[in-house]
């Protein structure tokens, strides 16, 4: 395997965009939009065609966060999920939850088609197998409760990928696309419904029903916060989360022969599709989870991930590499409603677990209709505010997760004895300085660049992504360039300017 490259998503460089960026921000709109990504343009699009006045806010580029790094799989085959689903909230939510799914997958299908946009929208089967004996019963029960909730799913012994593979479910008729192709063309059909796209706009706080900014204020009557991760920390959503990111790595198909499916290993989680650009078939393959900001060596695992889809999936040559970040909830479905319980104009949409193309698209259907005043058979199932006993103990252990991060983190970084002059080209460290913590990273040219260590949200310390080269928050997943700047929240502010 030759080096690696530097990390840049296969969708955002094939998908150039318009430049909205110099979009004056409108004083006012019937709905404002937080998030350019797949759950808010969905939602926009939706309202936008009902008649409402809508101005999306995007801190970056549209369709170049979260949404513009996935694998782009749509499918209401979400892992081997709905076995869990059946037994935590009953075969109704089952079978309520692959319904939302499966409608998503089909109105993206319908809509790309009415709208011609070219996404690249192709139909593909969806296998979650096992090369593992004791997990093939687990996956038996997983086909029976997937079938028990709508899917064309059923119990196989094969599967066509170069694994041992003992058994998998397979789930016919499922899709994977171009994910920024096919948001660039929401976007523009929601300015040719009279709405309003802006971006390098952050919103940084919620007045009553006035969006502040960085750029002004918009007073909206209904507020939409689909930032992923919700950065109003109302409603302790930061509490509730679980950010993880999973790294993906693209190239070329050896032989000219991509995988004809989308593949999930049921225990590794390593995942792998085909697609085909500009007539070339490639292979993208996913996996290597960790918990943001933990403290690992993500060079590493992309590197590992990169050898499993050379032995495995025929990726030979990696051209592209990137990671998604994913929230996922306790109880495995989404919160997508009211803000909190008393709000009556602030809505949500976050918690996706790994499958936001299905998810963010079920998530702007629901959030439309409520706007609007119109029933959803999901509104009670994904309601924010819902209770869940057994999610209770979930939500204090991830919780002493943090805790162990906020205390422990310090705690190591005040005995550490390194010193700014120690780092070495291409190395970064917490390290203290006089009375201070501070993040320092000096880059392959020896240049020494310093931040505070202390994230902007709770003010856990950050910890450095050697393969983004980017400071991570293990706490709640906030992200920050070298300099400091917000790449991901939920923090709003950037870390503050270091020593020089």
């Amino acid at each position: 395997m030759t080096a690696l490259p530097e990390p840049l998503s296969l969708w955002v460089e094939t998908a150039p965009s318009p430049d909205r960026t110099g979009v004056p921000v409108p004083e006012s709109a019937d709905v404002a939009v937080l998030g350019a990504g797949i759950a808010g343009l969905t939602t926009a699009l939706l309202l936008a065609r009902a008649g409402r006045s809508v101005v999306v806010l995007e801190a970056e580029r549209v369709a170049a966060g979260v949404s513009g790094h996935t694998t782009a799989k749509v499918s209401a085959q979400h892992g081997a999920k709905y076995a869990d689903l059946t037994s935590r909230h009953g075969a109704g939510a089952a079978k309520a939850y692959a319904g939302t799914q499966t409608a998503a997958g089909e109105w993206i299908a319908a809509t790309a088609a009415e709208l011609g946009i070219d996404c690249g929208f192709t139909r593909a089967d969806s296998y979650v197998y096992t090369t593992r004996e004791a997990t093939v019963d687990s996956l038996k029960r997983e086909a029976d409760a997937a079938a028990a909730a709508g899917l064309p799913a059923s119990f196989i012994e094969d599967v066509a990928l170069d694994v041992p593979a003992l058994g998998a479910v397979r789930t016919t008729g499922q899709a994977h696309f171009h994910p920024r192709r096919w948001l660039l063309g929401l976007a523009a059909e929601i300015e040719r419904a009279g709405g309003t796209i802006v971006e390098h706009v952050r919103a940084t706080a919620l007045n009553g029903q006035t969006v502040r900014t960085s750029r002004g204020d918009v007073a909206a009557g209904e507020v939409v916060v689909a930032t992923h991760y919700p950065v109003l920390d109302r409603g302790l959503y930061f509490a509730r989360l679980d950010p993880v990111r999973d790294l993906v790595v693209a190239g070329p198909a050896a032989g000219g022969a991509a995988p004809a499916g989308m593949f999930l290993d049921a225990d590794t989680h390593h995942s792998v599709r085909g697609y085909t650009e500009q007539g070339t078939p490639m292979v993208i393959a996913g996996g290597e989870h960790y918990r943001v900001g933990a403290h690992v060596n993500v060079e590493r695992r992309y590197r590992r991930l990169a050898e499993w889809a050379d032995e495995h999936a025929g990726l030979h040559r990696v051209t592209h590499r990137w990671s998604a970040h994913d929230m996922s909830t306790p109880d495995l479905l989404p919160y997508i409603g009211r803000y909190l319980p008393g709000t009556k104009n602030l809505w949500v949409a976050t918690g996706f677990g790994q499958w936001g193309m299905t998810g963010g698209t079920a998530a702007g259907h629901v959030l439309a209709a409520r706007i609007l005043g119109e029933p959803h058979p999901a509104a009670d199932l994904f309601d924010p505010n819902r209770f869940d006993a057994r999610s209770v103990l979930e939500v204090a252990q991830d919780n002493l997760t943090v805790a162990k991060y906020l205390v422990g983190d310090h705690v190591a970084a005040l005995w550490r004895s390194e010193k700014l002059d120690d780092l070495r080209p291409g190395e970064a460290e917490v390290v203290r300085v006089g009375g201070e913590l501070v993040a320092a990273h000096r880059d392959e040219a020896g240049k020494l660049h310093t931040v505070g260590a202390h994230c902007t949200h709770l003010g856990c310390l950050v910890s450095f992504n050697d393969a983004e080269k980017t400071w991570d928050c293990p706490c709640h997943g906030s992200r920050f360039g070298v300099d400091g700047e917000v790449v991901q929240g939920p923090a709003v502010r950037p870390l503050r300017r270091g020593p020089e």
